[in-house]
């Protein structure tokens, strides 16, 4: 999982980042079903491995990339990812010095009488709408964005034969 997520940050080629991106989303809902939450998993492989990245995949390749070979990094931008990396790397440390230092009471360690039935269920019946608005709105973000990108390429003059 962090070694997809973190060969999708270091790729220059959009579309194999977006595919590690992918993977590394896939390699999370492989946790939640070692973790034994089976309904996590497979929202995540419905919201995340299936819906988000094909909107990652068409905004990738609807847009236009720019065909600059000779990119120079700055020294600023460096100094900044030098400094994101140590401040990250302290983070993790003390996020993980609290997990390890935390205890946990017995009674959490007992699994909940929630199963995915009932979770479908409540989600079905007193959420359905909402779940029924979302998808139509995210639909229509994603027309949208493909006739903006195609009317786009359309203006510029430099496309035209």
């Amino acid at each position: 999982m962090l070694g997809s997520a973190a060969a999708a940050m270091l790729l220059r080629n959009l579309i194999h980042s977006a595919l590690l991106l992918i993977l590394s989303w896939a390699s999370v809902a492989a946790f939640y079903l070692w973790a034994g939450a089976e309904f996590a998993a497979f929202a995540q492989i419905l919201v995340y491995v299936g819906a988000i990245s094909m909107v990652v995949l068409f905004a990738v390749l609807l847009t236009r990339q720019n065909q600059v070979a000779d990119v120079v990094i700055e020294p600023a931008s460096r100094q900044r990812a030098t400094t994101a990396l140590t401040v990250g790397a302290c983070l993790a440390g003390i996020l993980s010095a609290a997990v390890v230092a935390s205890q946990f009471p017995a009674a959490a360690l007992t699994a909940p009488a929630t199963t995915v039935k009932l979770i479908g269920l409540e989600l079905m019946y007193r959420h359905g709408a909402a779940l029924l608005i979302i998808g139509v709105i995210l639909t229509v973000a994603l027309i949208g964005a493909t006739l903006l990108a195609a009317t786009e390429a359309k203006r510029n003059p430099e496309d035209a034969p």
